[in-house]
């Protein structure tokens, strides 16, 4: 994977996104990542259903997991450690299928 000198991004097919912070433990960020995957699985089941609450509410927690991995929201290399370490604390856990997680 490509990413910017900088590091903040990662260049997919020649499309800049913003690289999941550095600075999360692996273990949180692969939990992280497991929830965003599973809203992601969600977000296409509801689509598929046409049940656009579900939609709303997976959708609600992919970004809340890409706020938590870094790729939303503030910027993190913007953010001082303690700021940081919040962010990825009180992110998603492990959702089931239709549930919102700890987020709401």
């Amino acid at each position: 994977m490509e990413r910017t000198p900088d590091g903040r991004y990662v260049v997919i097919n020649g499309r800049r996104w913003r690289a999941t912070d550095p600075e999360i433990p692996e273990d949180v960020a692969a939990r992280l990542r497991r929830a965003l995957m599973a809203a992601r699985r969600d977000v296409g089941a509801a689509l598929r259903a046409g049940d656009a609450e579900a939609e709303a509410r997976a959708r609600g927690r992919v970004h809340a997991a890409k706020v938590a991995l870094g790729e939303r929201g503030t910027p993190w290399w913007e953010q001082d450690a303690e700021e940081r370490r919040e962010r990825w604390e009180s992110g998603p856990g492990e959702s089931g299928p239709g549930e919102s997680g700890p987020e709401g």
